[in-house]
């Protein structure tokens, strides 16, 4: 069975860093494509990373490109968000997903001071 269990979820200051993980189980890590995912209080999910399998090739919205960088450890079946430079529209529900299939239950970031 497919697991995803995001952690690292916080309240930070704006202009502060977090790194979140997230767990997997339950299928071939080292082959699956990897997304992050958030959804902001009152609004729809936005697409936030990709990393392939590799985790050679990375992409990233707009809104977080040079402040968010996603990276994988094949040998922990653990994928990461390490987000700097935090802002207050960053505040949301953020999800790991495989293959936009698979989802966890989200870990909650939120940026005020």
């Amino acid at each position: 069975e497919v697991s995803l269990v995001e952690s690292g979820g916080t309240m930070v200051q704006p202009g502060g860093s977090l790194r979140l993980s997230c767990a997997a189980s339950g299928f071939t890590f080292s082959n699956s494509l990897l997304h992050w995912v958030r959804q902001a209080p009152g609004k729809g999910l936005e697409w936030v990373a990709t990393i392939y399998t590799g985790g050679g090739s990375t992409y990233y919205a707009d809104s977080v490109k040079g402040r968010f960088t996603i990276s994988r450890d094949n040998t922990k079946n653990m994928l990461y968000l390490q987000m700097n430079s935090l802002k207050s529209e960053d505040t949301a529900l953020y999800y790991c997903a495989k293959d936009f299939g698979y989802w966890g239950r989200g870990t909650q970031v939120t940026v005020s001071s």
